[in-house]
């Protein structure tokens, strides 16, 4: 499926010299949202995953219809203060700025889900606050790799992805 052709680039978003890559099209696509539920789970042993985690705000849509493609639970990596305590934090870095995410506390395997690998700073906190909050962080995969901003690996493999640019 050529998935590329279902996401829109959008030059100068969120600020002058980015080029946003928008999945809004794609979302509509049910063909295309059910090849990405089971093709980004390509390799992975999903006896050994509890929950697909998705990083917000459009992980959380792919990681929650991957949960309920594979019969899974959904876990929500948030911006800080979203949800209820208990949950830890953790601050970073992103391409263009800085952020803080939030985690509920919790002893499960997961699944770690987001649209986009630009820099990794974002993947790369999730990764590290989910282990901090109890999780054991079985996989990672992303729908969009930025290839020429990253060479971020899990597990010492690149980082699974459907598109790449």
């Amino acid at each position: 499926m050529d998935l590329k052709s279902l996401i829109r680039d959008v030059p100068n978003f969120p600020k002058e010299g980015i080029l946003f890559r928008d999945m809004s099209p794609l979302l509509q696509n049910a063909e295309a949202m059910d090849f990405v539920s089971r093709n980004l789970v390509k390799d992975v042993d999903l006896s050994q995953i509890d929950y697909f985690a998705g990083i917000e705000s459009r992980g959380f849509i792919l990681a929650a219809h991957m949960a309920a493609t594979h019969k899974k639970g959904f876990l929500p990596i948030r911006k800080a203060g979203k949800l209820p305590p208990p949950t830890l934090k953790l601050s970073y870095a992103l391409e263009y700025g800085s952020a803080e995410i939030e985690l509920p506390l919790g002893n499960s395997r997961i699944m770690i889900i987001d649209d986009v690998l630009a820099t990794g700073g974002t993947l790369q906190a999730a990764i590290d606050l989910s282990k901090l909050a109890g999780y054991d962080v079985k996989a990672v995969a992303v729908l969009v790799n930025l290839t020429f901003l990253n060479k971020m690996k899990f597990n010492n493999k690149e980082v699974h992805s459907l598109v790449q640019y």
